[in-house]
């Protein structure tokens, strides 16, 4: 598939222009302009990018790319030795941010749902990012569904505020989406489940009688792009494997 192809059916599919953004979504380093191999995991780091150039894949798809708001944009140290990989290999980085997070079927949140058998009911937030919805199980409390996580995620999640609080309306947001707590709050949640955790989420927690639970910001987003390299694996001509690299945070 040419590269212009894929750019064009992965915005097409991920519906990137209603989505406004930190970062530049889509093609961020242009590559050669046949596209056969793809390598996809979660963050363009260097070991991922020396994962793509030593297995001779032609492009590299990722949630988290490059050139974000605010960063400096002077290409030195860390980002030169990156993108020296990728254009040394000719190699293309194709990201998604938001608009992976968002979509309704392949997205974070909608793959972190199928996994872990949640029925969502609806959204909220800014740009309706965030999910909210029913435990498949009645009855579940907090540290239940801390413990589904666990075994799900492997990886064991930070609980802040009561764990014996029965769960009937489960709120949730991939990644670093602590800020939604209050939102998720006010949209009707037993519990909120994001990424990562600010020193003030444990205070709303216990002050609200809304626990929290911290999974993992890689954690919570590995499945988004997974469920897009098993969806371009359907097409003609192309290849894309998924590749985990470990984060603790």
């Amino acid at each position: 598939m040419r590269l212009e192809e894929l750019c064009q059916h992965l915005n097409n599919l991920l519906e990137v222009t209603r989505w406004h953004d930190y970062c530049p979504n889509g093609l961020q380093v242009e590559g050669r302009i046949e596209v056969q191999r793809i390598l996809c995991g979660v963050t363009a780091s260097q070991a991922l990018v020396d994962a793509a150039a030593a297995g001779g894949y032609d492009a590299l798809l990722v949630h988290h790319g490059y050139f974000w708001r605010g960063e400096d944009g002077r290409i030195t140290g860390i980002r030169r030795r990156r993108l020296g990989v990728l254009l040394g290999h000719d190699i293309s980085l194709l990201a998604y941010h938001l608009p992976l997070d968002g979509h309704p079927v392949l997205g974070n949140n909608a793959q972190l749902a199928r996994h872990m058998a949640w029925e969502s009911e609806g959204r909220f937030g800014d740009q309706d990012i965030g999910w909210i919805g029913m435990p498949q199980e009645t009855g579940l409390k907090a540290r239940d569904i801390a413990a589904n996580l666990a075994a799900r995620l492997g990886r064991v999640p930070l609980l802040a505020g009561d764990g014996e609080r029965v769960v009937s309306r489960v709120a949730w947001c991939s990644g670093g989406a602590q800020g939604l707590f209050e939102q998720a709050i006010a949209a009707g949640a037993d519990l909120y489940i994001s990424g990562e955790i600010s020193e003030q989420t444990t205070h709303l927690a216990q002050e609200s009688g809304v626990p929290y639970l911290c999974a993992g910001h890689h954690a919570t987003e590995r499945y988004g792009v997974q469920a897009l390299a098993h969806h371009l694996n359907d097409k003609p001509g192309l290849t894309a494997d998924f590749l985990d690299l470990p984060n603790p945070v």
